[in-house]
């Protein structure tokens, strides 16, 4: 392998290592919340993740992560002693409180006789065996890559040495950051239907992740609370009954390029009306946002057999009712502003009333609003009394002009 070929490996494993953290940070997150804890957490910060709740000791987390076999986990391991240093510092520093936890979670296995192996919570745990190992290594090994780590910890004197082991947890054969995909679904299985874990789960750590960057980008920024996650998650919940459906913030917040619009029929038919460029827009954005989070339903299998055809059936008789009359009120002899005037009334009710929605539970506007834009585009409905014989001269004119 050359140095560009090293280089972009460890690019690469250092960027698999901080999504490790933001989604084991979430699974730990998730079982705390389970289990009713109150919580704060932060990435990045005193450690790779930290978890602080009311009345209880910091918890720190150093997270190793190795998408292939790892080493494991000996008295002389790199991943052991870096840990450890990072923990000797920040007793010593004060960044460290007394009582705080330190947790080595790694996707490692501990060498059962070796100090990690000592230091797992259960039976096997001795911290008293694992001092003594930990002080040999120290005190003899000339691994020139753990000298700084060897340094930091003959710092501490016995005493200090023992009451830190005592705080030190390995938690070992962790799965990597492709096998946590089972992890979360485990502790989120009984929030909605298992056919719709999956689109649930993606949702949740979408959220998730735009919270822990922003956490990351902003010096100042606050600990992620429990009760963000809490309310997420009864969100996500709530949309994923049967009278509802999700609505994705990336969707309903994208910015639209209006330019890649102007030639659709729906576009078409608002200038034939005369409505303004600031109005077009706002179809423009609702025909996105209803098209993209239509199809997200569908590519999900989110929705019911017929249940998109028979939502717009019901669009399309709700506008046929108005269309209807606005023809007789028209009546034969109408001009050619008054049928706009008329049209414009029309679509008015479109941009400004309440419309029937696909399921009860589903309340944003832009969908309704929306999928009146797609049949707009698909000439089933239409705001000019005579839309469809003025959009074939349209097309007619502009194929010949071509």
């Amino acid at each position: 392998m050359d140095t560009n070929d090293r280089g972009t490996h460890s690019a690469a494993s250092s960027l698999l290592g901080y999504l490790y953290q933001v989604r084991y940070a979430l699974l730990e997150a998730l079982r705390r919340l389970r289990k009713g804890h109150d919580f704060l957490v932060s990435i990045e910060t005193l450690d790779d993740v930290v978890f602080e709740e009311t009345g209880e000791a910091l918890e720190l987390l150093q997270l190793k992560h190795h998408l292939k076999k790892a080493g494991d986990l000996t008295d002389s391991s790199s991943d052991l002693w870096k840990t450890l240093r990072v923990w000797c510092e920040a007793g010593t520093t004060g960044n460290a409180p007394e009582g705080t936890l330190f947790f080595l979670v790694t996707t490692a296995q501990a060498v059962v006789g070796h100090a990690a192996h000592y230091l797992k919570p259960g039976a096997s745990r001795n911290t008293e065996n694992a001092l003594n190992r930990l002080n040999s290594v120290a005190e003899s090994s000339s691994n020139r890559a753990n000298a700084s780590a060897y340094q930091a910890y003959r710092s501490l004197n016995l005493e200090q040495r023992r009451n830190l082991l005592e705080s030190v947890f390995v938690i070992d054969s962790t799965p990597n950051i492709s096998d946590l995909d089972a992890e979360l679904k485990d502790v989120v299985y009984f929030a909605v239907e298992q056919r719709f874990l999956e689109s649930f789960l993606q949702r949740l750590e979408g959220w998730w992740c735009r919270k822990a960057i922003r956490h990351l980008v902003n010096s100042d920024a606050q600990p992620i609370l429990g009760e963000e996650l809490d309310s997420k998650t009864t969100a996500l919940r709530e949309q994923f009954k049967q009278d509802s459906l999700p609505i994705d913030d990336d969707i309903m917040s994208a910015s639209v390029d209006a330019s890649g619009y102007q030639d659709h029929l729906f576009v078409r038919q608002l200038r034939l009306i005369e409505v303004g460029n600031a109005r077009i827009f706002h179809a423009i954005r609702n025909y996105f946002r209803a098209f993209e989070q239509r199809s997200r339903w569908v590519r999900e299998d989110l929705l019911l057999v017929g249940e998109l055809d028979r939502y717009e059936d019901r669009l399309i008789e709700e506008w046929d009712i108005l269309f209807q009359q606005m023809r007789d009120e028209l009546g034969e002899s109408a001009t050619e502003g008054e049928k706009k005037l008329s049209a414009q009334t029309l679509y008015k009710w479109i941009e400004t009333a309440t419309h029937p929605q696909i399921r009860s539970g589903v309340t944003e506007p832009s969908i309704s609003r929306g999928t009146y834009q797609l049949l707009s585009d698909s000439q089933r409905v239409g705001w000019h009394l005579e839309f469809k014989e003025r959009l074939q001269q349209l097309l007619e004119s502009a194929e010949a002009a071509s």
